[in-house]
């Protein structure tokens, strides 16, 4: 099984999902990994009422397993069905890695 589909795995067995988006990253990075950036926009109304760190921490307790290895780096981007809506399906671009590679540091 691939990360990405074992964040999915994860993430839907752990809340309501109306929306699940996950777009690998990691071509965008430096360094050899294949799956170890990814960016998830997440839809629930599970999201309701919580702040964005508690969403964020209820994201992250569901793929605790994967942090820090194989995951490096998770974008989240959580709404509720009302956010979503009134955000009209838009996402931001996530920026091209800057470097950071223990290669370029000298």
């Amino acid at each position: 099984m691939s990360v990405a589909e074992r964040i999915e795995e994860l993430v839907n067995a752990g809340m309501q999902v109306e929306r699940f988006a996950l777009e690998n990253e990691s071509h965008m990075h430096s360094g050899p990994a294949t799956e170890s950036h990814f960016k998830l926009v997440l839809v629930s109304p599970d999201f309701a009422g919580k702040r964005l760190v508690q969403r964020h921490q209820l994201v992250y307790g569901l793929v605790a397993e994967l942090m820090q290895n194989p995951i490096h780096a998770l974008a989240l981007h959580l709404h509720t069905p009302e956010e979503w809506q009134q955000r009209n399906g838009e996402v931001p671009e996530s920026p091209n890695c800057m470097g950071g590679s223990k290669a370029d540091k000298g």
